[in-house]
């Protein structure tokens, strides 16, 4: 017998997922799109197999807050593995470099300051950047030459936490977008002339999404099936919850609704709030719009359509 297939549904706002090593971000994606039978889906900040933790992921509405998210500070606690540099500066690649020495604790520490602030840093070959329109791990896997240059990037803070044994060093990180931990224990290694690579990494923050507010697939799937499709939705933020980091602004239902057609208003008014640049737009209390305040003006840049 043919297995009727569900209909897809509107669903919005947003999940933090504590995605699982193994799994890649799209398959995530994917698996949750299916479980929630929703129409639209999406992540923010890819996520490689060997890493585990947070990965935001945006459901209908939510998919227009993703490049808020995308340019959040990241956080990160990751191991690496001395002695080995691997072409794709994992545990998943193959080894390239390698290296007898191991680095003393105090060696490392010396080392650190030179990794913090804004820095610049070659991302790996095997990574999502593209080349002439195809992607660097695609042009690595067909074993051609890949040569990217180095860009800045921002490091707020970078410690190191733990020395398990002499092969292996645990570190903690804070980063703004674009930066590869992959290529931090890379160059760490050739810095402290003993090579090294990642052999395990979790983020821990995205944005405003944090680790101690995610869910696994697990725990999600158990909801499901002890409480039914609906109870799922319980677990999903609202969509302002990726304009965290954006100031709010109130304004009326007259105002909402010219906004909705695209026009700008002018926030009036002895009590009207002095702001400039991007806001969170307010109605009764809804999320109706994200907008760009100048000189007094509001101009809409993204309506958001959700359910009252």
């Amino acid at each position: 017998m043919q297995q009727v297939r569900k209909e897809r549904r509107d669903v919005h706002g947003w999940l933090a997922l504590d995605k699982a090593v193994g799994q890649t971000s799209t398959d995530a994606v994917a698996a949750l799109k299916r479980m929630f039978r929703a129409k639209k889906v999406g992540h923010a900040g890819t996520l490689d197999p060997l890493a585990s933790g947070v990965l935001p992921i945006a459901f209908g509405e939510a998919t227009k807050t993703v490049p808020f998210v995308m340019d959040g500070e990241k956080a990160y606690r990751f191991t690496v593995r001395w002695g080995i540099e691997t072409d794709t500066d994992d545990s998943d690649g193959q080894a390239v470099e390698r290296s007898d020495l191991r680095p003393a604790r105090e060696a490392i520490l010396a080392a650190l300051p030179a990794f913090r602030g804004t820095i610049e840093q070659t991302p790996p070959r095997f990574s999502a950047i593209k080349i002439g329109g195809e992607r660097a791990y695609d042009l690595a896997r067909q074993g051609e030459a890949v040569e990217l240059c180095a860009r800045p990037v921002e490091i707020h803070r970078l410690e190191l936490v733990e020395i398990p044994d002499r092969d292996h060093a645990i570190f903690e990180a804070e980063c703004g977008k674009g930066t590869y931990v992959r290529a931090i224990a890379r160059d760490l290694g050739r810095k402290l002339g003993c090579r090294g690579h990642v052999s395990a990494l979790r983020r821990t923050r995205v944005g405003p999404f944090r680790e101690d507010g995610c869910v696994t697939m697990q725990a999600l799937a158990a909801l499901r099936d002890a409480e039914g499709e609906a109870a799922l939705l319980r677990a999903l933020l609202p969509v302002e919850a990726g304009l965290a980091a954006l100031p709010s602004l109130n304004v009326s239902l007259a105002d909402a609704s010219r906004l909705a057609l695209g026009q700008s208003v002018i926030v009036r008014g002895r009590d009207a709030p002095i702001m400039e640049g991007l806001v969170s737009v307010i109605a009764q209390g809804a999320l109706i719009a994200l907008g760009e305040m100048e000189q007094g003006s509001l101009k809409p840049k993204r309506i958001f359509r959700l359910p009252r």
